[in-house]
């Protein structure tokens, strides 16, 4: 993995996902309080271990993938953020999950942001997307916050579900020109 794909925000590092993380991407997956919502639902630790090969490959031939999600101070496991290609045709989407005891301090949103900002301005993505539950008021505030919009709907398993986007225009992406481990999120801050 490229040193340049790891990220540092204010209080954060997000690492592209590696073997030594099977540990706690086991754990979170198949903890149902956050993945009962996701795509695909809870899971074991054979599917965990085949995610988690799939998006070693995905950084491998793409350049981009799912990050961990750490505490910039002690290193401690967050959750993960990333950006995948949706099964459904719909495009690069953004993702995250955080553990609960995460949540509720800005972290999804400085995460989710570092990993868009990313997207667009080192891997050139001219459109990413998102999916919410419609109920999942969280996630939506988390998107709209880092500057994603409402862009469409449609069901899922009799569940409403908000598609966001991002766009920006494409450009000319200089790998190596930018250094992403000292961008910061939000631009502007330190």
């Amino acid at each position: 993995m490229s040193p340049a794909w790891t990220l540092r925000t204010g209080r954060l590092r997000l690492i592209p996902v590696a073997w030594t993380d099977l540990a706690d991407l086991t754990a979170l997956k198949a903890d149902p309080r956050v993945f009962a919502v996701m795509l695909g639902g809870v899971r074991g630790p054979v599917q965990t271990a085949e995610e988690l090969a799939e998006d070693i490959r995905f950084w491998a031939a793409r350049g981009y993938g799912i990050w961990t999600i750490r505490d910039a101070a002690t290193g401690a496991f967050q959750g993960l953020t990333g950006l995948m290609e949706r099964p459904d045709g719909r495009g690069v989407a953004l993702r995250f999950a955080l553990w609960p005891e995460a949540r509720g301090r800005g972290l999804a949103r400085e995460a989710a942001g570092a990993a868009l900002m990313f997207g667009h301005e080192q891997a050139g993505l001219p459109r990413i997307v998102a999916v919410a539950r419609a109920d999942n008021i969280a996630s939506r505030t988390v998107l709209g916050g880092i500057g994603m919009t409402a862009a469409g709907g449609f069901l899922r398993e009799g569940v409403e579900m908000v598609v966001y986007e991002s766009t920006r225009a494409p450009r000319q992406v200089m790998r190596g020109a930018a250094t992403p481990d000292t961008a910061r999120w939000p631009p502007g801050r330190s």
